[in-house]
């Protein structure tokens, strides 16, 4: 076979093909008869192919959380892997990252973080805000910006030490991909899994958005509980890439991350090399306004976990590693109620990401691109403004239009990196929004 100068679903002027579904087992191929039937490891796979597992659980995880893939390659990974040498990527952390001097304790908001001219691959413009848990023992996350302004030139990368919840906000990415092409933009996610090879590729730039590094069991559905089979995110609606690869032999190089470090090596060839694959371990694609949410139809404003998307549990039932909740366009039709979130204090460490649009809590400063860390156990809730509005309006049915924003929601403690706290354009003033609360009480019975 001659070999390919790029993906075969991915040839200019084409869109990539996907599968629906989410926790599926899939099979696929890029060339007939390059998937083997009936078994995994036959003695000769079709085309001179090798056959190799990718494991994301372990061997005997339970059955209905058991994830692996069988992969029909051009060369087995071994031959994709060399002599590694430690490299730097001095604005991507890892947890633990406490820094003595930097205050984690507060609430915090910052503006967008700004494009600059500087050229940034999808590794070079990743900016860590926050780190939470432990990447060593598989437990916790990091949140991240990245800033994307041109493609990766014959350059891979895969992690080790998570999977990756990307959320674009401007611009568009390609991730070109093991098992196949994700296309995504502004309010669509991608789930990367750990252990993945891939290279990303700028759609339309500069490109800007957030990224959940998950260190801990892997992204599934929220249980829906007595709300039923439907709603929320469904399954059909997520989005798996048919198999495509390349066979290019070309100067390369592989990074991967691994327990906080960055290590790079050479090869001669390009990565994305299977041809044919089967399983439940992929790259997965979503649709933010596919999402169904639910509310209060009545009185009282529910919690926000009713609005999640996904979830990463940990071994507390009930209590996330983490939660990617969705704030999206929907109907406010409770009576006698005040309708913005509610002031709390809470167990999880919630940072939240605008895609676009406003805010309804906070309906000033809180812009797209902008970025707001609560940490556990510290009050937040609506502006001045925001509250003077709820408890005033007319509670007519209201819809909330224009409207995007997310929480990475974890039960660890989230501490800000050196360029959270001393780089990235922070609200100083972020704090006084809410100055103007003032005391209403005045001893006598009725509502004031």
């Amino acid at each position: 076979m001659a070999p390919q100068d790029t993906i075969p679903n991915a040839l200019a002027g084409s869109d990539p093909a996907y599968m629906p579904g989410f926790g599926n087992d899939f099979e696929t191929e890029a060339l007939p008869g390059a998937l083997p039937q009936g078994m995994n490891s036959p003695q000769k796979v079709n085309y001179g192919l090798y056959g190799e597992q990718l494991s994301g659980t372990a061997f005997t995880a339970p059955g209905h959380q058991n994830e692996r893939t069988w992969c029909y390659r051009i060369r087995p990974s071994v031959r994709h892997q060399g002599r590694f040498s430690r490299i730097a990527m001095p604005l991507w952390k890892s947890a633990p990252n406490v820094i003595d001097d930097v205050t984690s304790l507060g609430q915090y908001r910052w503006d967008p973080v700004p494009h600059s001219d500087e050229a940034l691959t999808w590794l070079t413009g990743m900016r860590t805000m926050t780190t939470a848990g432990d990447v060593n023992t598989q437990t916790g996350m990091a949140a991240h910006v990245f800033l994307v302004t041109q493609s990766m030139q014959d350059a891979y990368f895969y992690s080790a030490d998570g999977e990756l919840l990307v959320v674009p906000q401007e611009g568009r990415l390609r991730f070109a991909t093991e098992l196949g092409v994700l296309d995504i933009g502004p309010q669509e996610i991608a789930i990367i899994p750990r252990g993945l090879v891939y290279r990303v590729e700028l759609l339309e730039g500069p490109a800007r958005g957030f990224v959940c590094e998950n260190y801990g069991q892997k992204f599934t559905l929220p249980g829906r509980g007595p709300i039923g089979a439907n709603c929320m995110a469904n399954r059909r609606d997520f989005k798996t890439p048919i198999a495509a690869f390349e066979d290019r032999e070309v100067p390369s190089t592989l990074t991967v991350k691994w327990c906080g470090q960055f290590h790079q090596c050479d090869i001669a060839q390009s990565p994305l090399d299977v041809v044919a694959w089967h399983g439940n371990y992929a790259p997965v694609k979503y649709d933010l306004r596919a999402y169904c949410p639910v509310g209060s139809i009545l009185f009282d404003h529910p919690d926000p976990s009713i609005y999640t998307v996904l979830t990463a549990p940990s071994g507390i039932e009930g209590t996330a590693n983490i939660d990617f909740v969705l704030f999206r366009d929907r109907w406010n039709v409770a009576e006698n109620t005040f309708r913005p979130p509610w002031y709390h204090k809470n167990v999880m460490s919630e940072l939240m990401g605008n895609i676009h649009g406003q805010y309804d809590a906070k309906p000033k400063g809180f812009v797209p691109g902008g970025i707001s860390l609560h940490n556990c156990m510290l009050p937040h809730g609506p502006d001045r403004a925001a509250f003077e509005a709820a408890s005033n309006a007319d509670l007519a049915p209201q819809k909330l239009e224009n409207t995007m924003s997310f929480m990475f929601e974890t039960r660890f403690p989230q501490h800000l990196t050196e360029f959270a706290a001393r780089v990235a354009p922070l609200q100083d003033d972020y704090v006084d929004c809410w100055d103007g609360l003032d005391k209403k009480f005045d001893g006598t019975p009725g509502v004031k």
